[in-house]
């Protein structure tokens, strides 16, 4: 009987209870170079600009907080480092109508490989691209083979060759503007988008 008369009062409590608003709270990280974006937020027509780093808003009181690093950390720290990494894109150039790296590249193949060891289960796009030297055709050819060998280089440290998907661009998306028959060094890349 007691359980009966405990559970028609809970009962009671949930059906008289007034729904609480969600809290929502909004807050400004700088990125990792230091830069800080802006958000806005706007409950009806008021509107805060939050545009300094730690800058905080909560939905329930509306007024902006200046939070500390340290703060931020111990409120939300758990969270944030839960989140994936973030993206990190490279570029590995080429020796004129090869696959073969400059020797500058093959340093940069360092920085590569951390950011790839750094992530559980990296999600890699290798695209390759030329100048625009040569048969078009034949840089297209180029292009995949210089994304195919980058891909055989992650492979061959460790990374499961389905994380990594290739492309080829030949010289369709130059990233220096040049007309036909230019040998342009930049142009003759590899890109490396790791998730």
């Amino acid at each position: 009987m007691a359980v009966l008369a405990v559970a028609a009062l809970i009962a009671l409590a949930l059906l008289t209870a007034k729904p609480v608003a969600p809290v929502e709270t909004f807050v400004v990280l700088p990125s990792a170079d230091g830069h800080t974006g802006t958000v806005v937020v706007q409950r009806g027509e008021k509107r805060q600009l939050l545009n300094e780093p730690y800058a905080a808003s909560r939905s329930t009181d509306g007024d902006i907080q200046h939070l500390s690093a340290a703060a931020v950390d111990r409120a939300y720290g758990r969270t944030l480092h839960s989140l994936p990494s973030r993206p990190a894109s490279f570029l590995l150039y080429f020796i004129t109508g090869t696959d073969e790296l400059t020797d500058e590249s093959r340093q940069e193949l360092d920085k590569v490989l951390a950011a790839l060891r750094a992530r559980p289960l990296p999600d890699v796009l290798v695209i390759g691209h030329t100048d625009t030297m040569g048969d078009a055709l034949a840089n297209d050819e180029l292009s995949a083979q210089r994304a195919e060998r980058v891909k055989g280089f992650l492979v061959g440290i460790g990374i499961p060759g389905e994380r990594v998907r290739i492309a080829g661009r030949g010289e369709r998306e130059l990233l220096v503007p040049t007309a036909d028959e230019v040998d342009e060094p930049r142009n003759r890349r590899v890109e490396i988008n790791v998730r």
